[in-house]
C-alpha cells in the first residue's frame, strides 16, 4: 500500500479516471424530466455547512469536506503538504488530527486524508461530467480565514491544463484558504474541488471535476501521515538539493525613490505570490508555481509608481532571465530569488 502511494507522489501519476458513456437524446430527455426542483444558495449552504471542515498546517490554510462517515475528507493536496501534522476542525469545533493520507493524485492536486471520527455529516458527489458552461455553481470555504463563507456563480468554462486535465472554470470566488473545499451543482450535490491560481495577474477559479476523486475513494492506498509528511520532507530536502539558491543581496539604495506606500505594496504582492506558489512547488507542480510568480510580477510591475525604479528593475530582470529558462523548477526558483531578496532589502531598510 505504502510503495503504491510513493509511487504516485514521485510519479506524479494518477490513481485513474473514471468514464462515462456518451449521452443519447433519450437520456437527456429522461434526465430533464426527472431533475430535481433546483436549491437557493441558502439552502445549499444550510445543508452543507455541516460536513465542511477547515484544514491547518504549519504553513497554510484550506477547506475539505465530509465524504464518509467514519472521517474520510477530500481536499487539495498542497493544502496539506505543509508540515509534519495538519488538523482538521470541524463544524461543531472539534480539532482532530490527520492520522492517514488514504489516497493522493498530484496530476489532480486531489488529497483523500482520514481522521478518528465516527459518525459525521456527509456531502453526496454529483455527476461533474453534466456541468456546462452557464450552470449555476455555489462555492463553500474559509478565504483568509474567514470560515464557513458562501459564494455563488456560474461554470465559465470547461478546460484543459497541464497534462490534459480537465478543469471547471467558475465565476465564483475562490481566494487562498478556500482550496480544497465543495462546488455543488443546483441540487447541492458536489460536484468539483475548489482551487485558485494566479494567472497574469488575475484571480482565476476552478474545480477539479468530482469524477477525478471517485476512483480514489474506490481503491484508497492508505499511508500513515507520518510516513506521509517524511516523504514530503525528503522529496523537499531532494529538490533542495539540485537547486542552487542566488538570492541577490541589494544595497539599501535600490530603494530610493521607492515611498514606504509602494515598499509596503512589494511586500505585500511579494508576500501573496509566495503563499500561492510555494504549495504548488511542494505539490510537485512548478510550471504552475512559475505561473504564479510571473504573473504576480506582472501584475506587480503595473502598480509600482514611476519613481520606484531599483524593484522594478529588479523585477524585471528577473522575469526576463526567467523565461529564457527552459526548466520549470529553475524557472520558479528565478523569481523566488528575485522575490526574497526584495524582501530582504525592505526589511533591511526598516531597521534602519
Amino acid at each position: 500500500m505504502v510503495r503504491a502511494l510513493v509511487a504516485v507522489l514521485v510519479a506524479s501519476a494518477t490513481l485513474g479516471c473514471a468514464t462515462s458513456r456518451p449521452s443519447t437524446g433519450g437520456d437527456q430527455a429522461a434526465r430533464a424530466t426527472e431533475r430535481p426542483h433546483s436549491l437557493t444558495p441558502a439552502d445549499i449552504a444550510a445543508r452543507a455547512l455541516p460536513a465542511v471542515v477547515t484544514i491547518r498546517t504549519a504553513q497554510s490554510l484550506g477547506t475539505g469536506f465530509v465524504v464518509r462517515p467514519d472521517g474520510w475528507i477530500a481536499t487539495n493536496l498542497h493544502v496539506v503538504v505543509g508540515g509534519p501534522r495538519v488538523k482538521v476542525t470541524l463544524r461543531d469545533a472539534r480539532e482532530l488530527d490527520v492520522v492517514e493520507v488514504l489516497a493522493a493524485s498530484p496530476q489532480h492536486d486531489l488529497a483523500l486524508l482520514r481522521v478518528e471520527a465516527h459518525g459525521l455529516p456527509v456531502l453526496a458527489l454529483g455527476d461533474s461530467d453534466a456541468m456546462r458552461p452557464g450552470d449555476p455553481v455555489v462555492a463553500i470555504g474559509n478565504p483568509m480565514g474567514l470560515e464557513a463563507t458562501v459564494s455563488n456563480g456560474l461554470v465559465s468554462a470547461r478546460r484543459k491544463v497541464d497534462g490534459g486535465v480537465e478543469v471547471l472554470q467558475v465565476s465564483a470566488p475562490i481566494a487562498p484558504g478556500s482550496s480544497g473545499g465543495p462546488l455543488f451543482n443546483d441540487r447541492g450535490e458536489v460536484i468539483g474541488i475548489a482551487t485558485a491560481l494566479l494567472e497574469g495577474g488575475q484571480n482565476l477559479a476552478f474545480g477539479v471535476p468530482t469524477r477525478y476523486l471517485l476512483p480514489m475513494i474506490a481503491q484508497p492506498s492508505p499511508m500513515p501521515f507520518s510516513e506521509f509528511a517524511s516523504l514530503i520532507a525528503n522529496l523537499r530536502e531532494a529538490s533542495l538539493q539540485k537547486t542552487r539558491r542566488s538570492v541577490p543581496h541589494h544595497p539599501v539604495a535600490i530603494l530610493d525613490g521607492c515611498a514606504q506606500d509602494a515598499q509596503r505594496l512589494v511586500v505585500k504582492m511579494l508576500g501573496e505570490a509566495i503563499e500561492a506558489g510555494a504549495p504548488l512547488y511542494n505539490a510537485h507542480k512548478p510550471d504552475a508555481c512559475y505561473h504564479v510568480y510571473d504573473g504576480a510580477t506582472s501584475d506587480l510591475l503595473r502598480k509600482l509608481p514611476a519613481s520606484c525604479k531599483g524593484p522594478a528593475k529588479a523585477l524585471g530582470d528577473a522575469q526576463r532571465h526567467a523565461a529564457q529558462l527552459g526548466d520549470p523548477v529553475a524557472q520558479a526558483w528565478a523569481m523566488r530569488d528575485a522575490f526574497d531578496g526584495l524582501l530582504d532589502v525592505i526589511a533591511r531598510k526598516q531597521e534602519q
